[in-house]
């Protein structure tokens, strides 16, 4: 289960800051402070959490630049074998700034074409939510869709072209936005470690697994990504 929501004027930026004000006002009300305890670690939620680029973690944690040789397989690999394993459990990271190539639906950085404006927020080792600026140049969307199209067909996928997505992005104003992961949220603040105990009401074991076995979404391909986001 994800929420979302989306910010009009503003951009990731502020979609983080709106993330640590829920968080902490959630931990607050369940009496919890600005601390709680998961999996015999204790986490500061104070403000402002740390945060660190994309290009940063990998030159530090796996010795190479995603923005100037980027190599898909290998970034999913090191993400999860070398990237998030190197994260300080006791804080919340907010880790910035991804490759244009794994953001279909975000801006890219002002003066800096490949990076896009893109955020994951770690908690407790856990991925708890993924922010955007989002991408409203109906343009440059249609140019990246056919770009993820046809690696799909390369791969033998099939692709739906998202022709009312496309029709409401030039009404779109400026914003960000984000989808945040309520079972996992729940999973941190009940202190429990497995996701079947906070699913509320799962429809079938097949949902079940699929949510508990889905790969991170820095390894999907980000037109699938897009149709889980519409899905919703």
């Amino acid at each position: 289960h994800q929420g979302q929501w989306y910010r009009a004027g503003a951009d990731y930026r502020q979609i983080i800051e709106d993330t640590e004000n829920l968080v902490l006002f959630v931990a607050e009300q369940l009496g919890c402070g600005t601390s709680l305890e998961y999996q015999g670690k204790k986490i500061d939620l104070s403000k402002p959490w740390p945060e660190m680029s994309v290009r940063e973690a990998y030159q530090k944690f796996a010795g190479w630049d995603p923005l100037n040789e980027f190599d898909e397989l290998k970034f999913d690999d090191d993400m999860a074998d070398r990237i998030i394993p190197s994260f300080n459990l006791n804080r919340p990271t907010v880790i910035k700034d991804y490759p244009a190539r794994c953001a279909a639906l975000a801006r890219l950085k002002s003066g800096s074409p490949l990076v896009a404006e893109r955020a994951e927020i770690f908690i407790g080792g856990l991925e708890i939510a993924n922010a955007y600026s989002e991408l409203n140049d109906p343009e440059e969307q249609e140019k990246r869709f056919r770009a993820e199209i046809e690696q799909m067909h390369q791969e033998g996928k099939t692709a739906v072209w998202p022709e009312k997505f496309m029709q409401a992005i030039d009404k779109m104003p400026p914003c960000g936005g984000i989808a945040l992961g309520i079972d996992r949220l729940v999973m941190l603040l009940a202190g429990e470690p497995n996701i079947r105990e906070v699913i509320a009401f799962p429809k079938s074991q097949s949902a079940v697994d699929l949510m508990t076995n889905a790969p991170s979404p820095i390894s999907e391909r980000q037109l699938e990504e897009l149709h889980i986001r519409l899905d919703l």
